[in-house]
């Protein structure tokens, strides 16, 4: 009996928790419908830039799903310029293929695909050939046998814009995931820290005094700051020194991005808390504040989503954090490239500040 007892007391506990029971029922029906649109996107072709390219051998590529835009030159310009991930060309004998390598299995997939598109059209070409020549030999001696030489694959010259050939996924995934990190315990530390002060009735006793709203959010954000920039440094060395994870560009960089993507986080969960009762509560936001940034940091292509998640991705702070991060760690871009990025995310914190003043009206009018 005394257990029924506990459970008639935690249900209707839940039941009077009106927000708490949304959340739990709403929460994953989010996340799984952010999934299903997400791995149920359209798949974008690779884009191929050729020079000097037969036109049987065009058609042969266009069958493997690529895109093919003809270019007169391979320049790390063009490359970019036109948004290509790869440029095939042929110089006499000699073929060249640059692939961008942005997106390593999208560079793995391109690749195998014009080594076998080019075999392709030289087996069916020198099968041509054979044909001619063995019809030509059978007619002047009857009977005897000839045989068809193995065709050999073709030897294409590869080079990488970004990586090598080594490169893997998760080279471009571990500078989203360090940025990711930083941002979600700082968010998770912050939010229930000022949580506990108001359920404590710390907040409450400071807002009965003169002091102003804006004075309570600054304080707390250089208080929290302060930690925050010692845990990004610990963080950032750590999976650059310790990890070894890949880094191509400034270390210093990549120390800003993440101190601007902590102030964000910062921000932002002291603004959540606001809205909470309990830790309980605060842990709720997790899947519907944190859990879609991952989905849009640049760990699903971009392209391939639908035109709404594009515009939602962009609502995101992780969108612009991930891409300044894969920018410097993985690409080696300096300053002057993420300077929209972080002006972006300043731009972020800037609202979330405001909003935490406002907030704060909640507890006290002034």
């Amino acid at each position: 009996m005394r257990i029924f007892a506990m459970v008639k007391r935690i249900f209707h506990q839940m039941l009077r928790d009106k927000r708490a029971l949304a959340l739990m029922m709403a929460a994953p029906l989010l996340v799984l419908t952010l999934l299903n649109y997400l791995l149920s996107g359209n798949t974008v072709d690779p884009r191929l830039g050729v020079i000097n390219a037969d036109d049987k051998l065009v058609e042969r590529l266009k069958d493997s799903s690529i895109t093919i835009i003809q270019v007169e030159e391979n320049t790390e310009e063009l490359l970019l310029g036109k948004d290509l991930d790869g440029i095939l060309q042929f110089n006499d004998e000699e073929i060249s293929l640059t692939l961008t390598n942005d997106q390593p299995s999208t560079a793995k997939a391109l690749h195998i695909k014009v080594q076998q598109a080019i075999a392709a059209e030289k087996a069916k070409e020198q099968a041509a050939n054979f044909s001619t020549i063995m019809e030509t030999i059978q007619s002047q001696l009857p009977g005897i046998p000839v045989k068809m030489e193995p065709v050999k694959a073709a030897e294409i010259n590869t080079s990488y814009l970004y990586g090598n050939e080594e490169t893997i996924f998760f080279d471009q995934l571990s500078p989203i995931l360090v940025g990711f990190f930083v941002f979600f315990f700082v968010f998770l530390i912050s939010g229930i820290a000022l949580l506990r002060e108001r359920t404590t009735g710390t907040l409450e006793r400071l807002l009965s005094t003169p002091i102003q709203r804006r004075d309570i959010v600054f304080g707390y954000l250089l208080g929290y700051g302060l930690f925050a920039v010692i845990q990004t440094i610990i963080v950032v060395t750590y999976a650059v020194k310790v990890l070894d994870i890949t880094l191509v560009g400034s270390f210093w960089n990549v120390v800003i991005i993440n101190l601007t993507l902590a102030l964000v986080a910062l921000s932002l969960g002291i603004l959540l808390s606001s809205f909470a009762n309990s830790e309980f509560q605060m842990m709720q936001f997790i899947p519907i504040a944190i859990i879609p940034q991952v989905f849009f940091a640049g760990i699903f292509p971009f392209e391939s989503m639908a035109g709404w998640m594009q515009i939602l991705a962009k609502c995101m702070p992780m969108y612009y954090g991930g891409n300044a991060l894969v920018e410097v760690m993985y690409k080696g871009s300096g300053l002057s490239e993420i300077t929209n990025d972080l002006l972006i995310l300043l731009g972020f914190a800037l609202v979330f500040i405001i909003l935490n003043v406002v907030a704060l009206r909640k507890y006290r009018k002034i």
